[in-house]
């Protein structure tokens, strides 16, 4: 296995990793730009995925295309700004306040 496999595996746990914490921001607070990531972010994994199964046999270059392709593409789908002021550990996870139901 070449060395370019692992990277796009890292790429493809990355855009992974971020689908997760798009669904789970848009559970949390039910925000439409984060349910429109989630949504595009089970294609964009699913696209990640098949590139490290094309650098996996012997397609280095289009199987890293296609995982950088996939992490460009699910950063520029527009999403609310949520965060002001939280640490880097909390964004990172994506834990956010609940919006509260009886709020005045």
């Amino acid at each position: 296995m070449d060395y370019l496999v692992y990277i796009a595996i890292f790429g493809a746990a990355a855009t992974l990793f971020l689908w997760l914490r798009d669904a789970r921001i848009f559970f949390r607070t039910g925000l439409q730009g984060y349910r429109k990531a989630a949504y595009w972010g089970v294609l964009y994994s699913a696209l990640a995925t098949l590139g490290i199964f094309f650098a996996a046999f012997a397609l280095d270059l289009l199987g890293l295309g296609l995982v950088l392709a996939a992490l460009y593409l699910q950063g520029r789908i527009v999403r609310e700004k949520i965060w002001n002021n939280e640490g880097t550990m909390q964004r990172f996870l994506g834990s956010v306040p609940r919006p509260r139901a009886n709020k005045k």
